[in-house]
């Protein structure tokens, strides 16, 4: 889009700065936040007594920290073809989100007494709540299915590309994809929600928010500290997925490393998210032994069939009664690292419950799975492609969106997230 084109479509970077100067943040905010933000280590995995989660580091928040309870997810299209209007939205998203992990509120625009007020305010004396802001690009980012409109297109990692049609699902494009994603988690819904609102504003101009996503009741676990939450289906979910302690797992399965492409990317990852819903009815009516032949566990204690406890190892080799005790559809087989070539994820997903489609008569709920993996290629789309041909699980879920983003590695104050592609 030239000049031109965009004064008439009244967006502009000045447009972008001014959505940001409402909230009262400005690029230079990160170097006053230089002084007062300490090069938080991520891999703490930890928050403070005061739930505070620090926004910098070598990699971004709300990957390998600890999973909160709540989710609010976003996905954007870019409304301009000026590199300048990304830059001012990366740079003002992240001196608000440094703001907004640490719990602070926004305060009205100097000389601007009558206008609207800075913050939204529905998180006024909440807190940090462990509050995790993650950026991600899209595709089309990079001219994929469309023109390169930012000149990215050679930039562009071979892994990040749109994910394969899978057997079985039924996806709604408007809530599929998208150019840029915000993923807020925090153990309060409105502070996440606030993260959200702050930032689609600050994009107004730029961008238009595609489709949001909100999420309770984390489904998996990101630390040894943390129990394994049960998902909707009444199981526990995510006993074997990668904790964020496990420092060679996640450098061989989660974080890209030096020689996989290109050098921007180098500490960051790949996000995955997935709409499933669950068909509550046909689940709801099948025996309990029929759902833990589907899923490869005891519903109750979590442990493998023909184990004791959940942490049981899982032995795919045992067999009960000539057949294999663990049955050959079973998801948790499916998914297995040994069922993949070695291949595992790090899941980081939430339980949703929406309103019934009318006249269905049924509950609209089910899993926002987000899976964070070095290469979505390599990992996720091979396994996804096992699940989808043969789980028995199918029977019971229907996917119905999906996306997929490149997060870039963490920043040090004073930088933005994703400045690398600029360079």
């Amino acid at each position: 889009m030239d000049s031109d084109q965009t004064q008439k479509s009244g967006i502009t970077r000045r447009g972008v700065l001014a959505g940001a100067a409402l909230l009262g943040v400005g690029a230079g905010l990160d170097r006053l936040l230089t002084d007062v933000v300490s090069d938080g280590e991520e891999g703490s995995n930890d928050p403070t007594a005061d739930g505070l989660v620090s926004f910098y580091g070598p990699h971004q928040a709300g990957i390998a920290t600890l999973a909160p309870e709540f989710l609010s997810f976003a996905a954007f299209d870019l409304t301009s073809g000026s590199v300048d209007d990304l830059r001012a939205i990366l740079q003002e998203w992240t001196s608000a989100a440094a703001l907004l992990t640490r719990g602070e509120t926004y305060k009205p625009a100097s000389g601007e007494p009558s206008g609207a007020p800075a913050d939204p305010g529905e998180a006024i004396g909440l807190g940090p709540a462990s509050l995790t802001i993650t950026i991600g690009f899209g595709p089309g980012l990079f001219g994929i299915s469309g023109a390169d409109r930012f000149g990215f297109g050679r930039r562009r990692p071979k892994a990040l590309a749109p994910l394969p049609a899978f057997k079985g699902e039924s996806l709604d494009p408007s809530r599929s994809g998208g150019d840029l994603c915000v993923q807020a988690c925090a153990d309060d819904p409105q502070v996440a929600f606030h993260a959200v609102h702050v930032l689609t504003r600050i994009a107004s101009g730029a961008a238009t928010l595609r489709w949001m996503q909100e999420g309770f009741g984390r489904t998996s676990s990101t630390s040894n500290s943390q129990p394994t939450p049960r998902n909707l289906m009444g199981f526990k979910d995510g006993t074997n997925s990668i904790r964020g302690e496990d420092g060679e797992a996640m450098e061989k399965h989660v974080w890209v490393q030096p020689g996989d492409g290109p050098a921007w990317m180098e500490g960051g990852s790949y996000l995955v998210a997935r709409r499933i819903k669950i068909l509550l009815d046909v689940w709801d009516a099948t025996s309990l032994e029929g759902q833990e032949r589907s899923i490869g566990r005891e519903k109750v204690s979590g442990a493998p069939i023909g184990g004791t406890n959940e942490f049981d190892p899982v032995d795919l080799n045992a067999r009960r009664g000539g057949e294999p005790a663990i049955p050959v559809d079973a998801h948790i087989r499916l998914s297995s690292p040994e069922s993949n070539d070695g291949k595992r994820i790090l899941r980081r997903g939430y339980s949703f419950s929406e309103s019934p489609e009318p006249g269905s008569g049924q509950i609209d709920a089910g899993l926002f799975f987000i899976s964070f993996q070095r290469d979505p290629q390599r990992q996720f789309v091979p396994i996804q492609r096992r699940l989808a041909e043969s789980d028995a699980l199918n029977r019971h879920v229907q996917h119905t969106a999906s996306a997929v983003f490149a997060c870039p590695p963490g920043i040090r104050p004073g930088g933005f997230v994703g400045e690398g592609l600029f360079a």
